[in-house]
């Protein structure tokens, strides 16, 4: 027998070869049967027809001035047949959704909360903070930040937004002439101080030095990532270091950076100052009117003593938060507030209403907006929300299935990319009669009373919404009431002469170009 072994020995080096072809035959094999499933499944939703090995690409990439425009033409040409639609960019499918009852499927879901490609070229900066992160880790961000934005946290910074919007009014004083001006720097500008001081409890003060390098490094990156998603040739790695922009891209990220690890350094300090001075005063039975009621804290303050008692919580997971709120939290507000008065300057008769509305809670009164007052704003608080119904500030929200889900009777593969489309959900005639009117009575309780839950999603929904739409709301009442308790506002672009850029936010082309005048 001992032959018979060593026959056998002899012949397993020469069948190596075999065994690993044959699996990677096998593989090949199942990759290609359940590739061409997924294409059966796909295919079977309308679309417009793509090319070979580029699908539909050479349609949907292209500039982002462009972009926007294409996927709201196929939108309007493929809404027309179904609720859902599909294309194909290269080898990757994506799903047009555009409907709150097909939307409310993946909204609603505990299970198709992963975030889709595209987002993947903001975690050089954002790292996988509360906006990018998935599964267990985003649960534990989500659990750890939503007290953050208490309702008594955010009072504290009705101070920073008052502050910050006067610091604007003053700047709009010399531009209300009654002569054209692009009105959207201001307002970022503002918004960018705001989001700085209240999640970082720094003054960048770009309102007054816009050329700052923290400043440039903020808007520069934002045009690289927005370059690189809608620009295939620029996503490898290797691309986009070789065609130049990654050099860049590091600098700018080296600001950003060095920035929040510095104020992180810097709040610590003071957080084990303040936590110092509380034990002294509770040791002294001191009156505690010094410590914690005067002195507002930043989030990224409250991070720090989240972090105190979770040794898990490194500078690193520090930073991405804090950067996702600077991400997050100033070109959306922004947008909103510009939206809104682009529309009110075209709607004279709708703005007379706000400044009627104003007139009653502050006469002529210079004083700072308190909560008092923003729970008054409720025609102000409408015409905003009617805003951002016709121009949310995130015109899509991308969802990557990690397993196969039906909507509206089509069975969608894991893998494929879910677009959900707010810009086209808000249009919605069943919802929202006479849709492209802009209309704010939309908003009144007794007309909000019947409307889907998910027709109205410009901060997402289910649970996944966006956790800042309460601070972002206070902070539009306070940042538009501000201005128009000051300037009647005018606008002489026609919807119809609008172009929208579909860049991480939605904005117009040339700029919000508006016309001031004292009241």
């Amino acid at each position: 027998m001992a032959w018979l072994r060593e026959d056998v020995l002899s012949l397993v080096p020469h069948a190596v070869p075999y065994v690993f072809l044959t699996a990677i035959i096998g593989l090949v094999i199942t990759w290609y049967i359940k590739r061409m499933r997924k294409v059966a499944l796909i295919e079977k939703l309308p679309g417009p027809p793509g090319i070979p090995i580029l699908g539909n690409a050479l349609e949907v990439n292209v500039e982002p001035r462009e972009f926007f425009q294409v996927v709201k033409g196929l939108s309007y040409i493929w809404g027309l047949c179904t609720p859902i639609w599909r294309v194909w960019v290269g080898p990757i499918p994506a799903v047009q959704v555009q409907r709150a009852k097909e939307a409310e499927v993946i909204l609603s879901s505990n299970k198709h909360i992963d975030k889709s490609r595209d987002y993947t070229f903001l975690h050089p900066w954002l790292g996988t903070g509360l906006l990018t992160s998935t599964g267990p880790k985003w649960r534990s961000r989500r659990k750890l930040l939503t007290p953050a934005f208490h309702f008594k946290i955010l009072e504290d910074f009705m101070e920073v937004f008052n502050k910050q919007s006067g610091i604007m009014v003053k700047k709009l004083e010399k531009k209300a002439n009654g002569k054209d001006f692009d009105i959207f720097p201001d307002v970022t500008l503002c918004a960018l101080d705001i989001i700085c001081e209240t999640a970082m409890g720094r003054c960048v003060n770009a309102q007054e030095n816009s050329e700052s390098d923290y400043v440039k490094a903020i808007y520069r990156i934002g045009a690289l990532v927005q370059q690189r998603q809608a620009r295939p040739w620029l996503q490898p790695d290797i691309l986009f270091k070789l065609l130049g922009y990654a050099k860049e891209h590091d600098a700018c990220l080296k600001v950003l950076h060095d920035m929040s690890y510095s104020c992180i350094k810097e709040r610590r300090v003071q957080y084990l100052e303040r936590k110092m001075r509380k034990k002294q005063q509770s040791s002294s039975n001191e009156d505690d009117a010094f410590v914690g009621k005067k002195e507002r804290l930043a989030f990224l303050d409250l991070l720090l003593e989240a972090a105190e008692s979770d040794p898990s919580i490194t500078d690193v997971d520090l930073r991405e938060e804090v950067d996702t709120f600077m991400f997050e939290g100033h070109d959306t507000t922004a947008a909103a507030i510009n939206w809104s008065l682009y529309l009110l300057g075209t709607h004279p008769e709708i703005q007379a209403r706000v400044h009627e509305e104003l007139d009653m809670i502050f006469g002529d009164d210079d004083r700072p907006v308190t909560m008092n007052d923003l729970r008054e704003m409720k025609m102000t608080e409408n015409c905003i929300k009617e805003a951002l119904r016709l121009f949310p500030s995130v015109p899509f929200i991308g969802r990557e299935l990690t397993e196969e889900v039906v909507i509206d009777s089509y069975r969608i593969p894991k893998g494929t990319t879910i677009m959900i489309v707010p810009f086209r959900i808000h249009r919605d005639p069943e919802q929202f009669p006479k849709p492209e009117v802009f209309d704010p009575d939309r908003f009144l309780a007794e007309n909000c009373k019947d409307r889907h839950p998910y027709a109205y999603v410009p901060f997402s929904a289910g649970p996944r919404n966006c956790i800042g739409q309460k601070f972002a709301l206070m902070e539009e009442k306070i940042v538009l009431s501000s201005i128009l308790r000051k300037f009647k506002v005018g606008s002489d672009v026609r919807r119809e002469d609008l172009k929208l850029l579909g860049e991480l936010i939605l904005r117009p082309e040339n700029g919000n170009v508006v016309q001031l005048t004292p009241r």
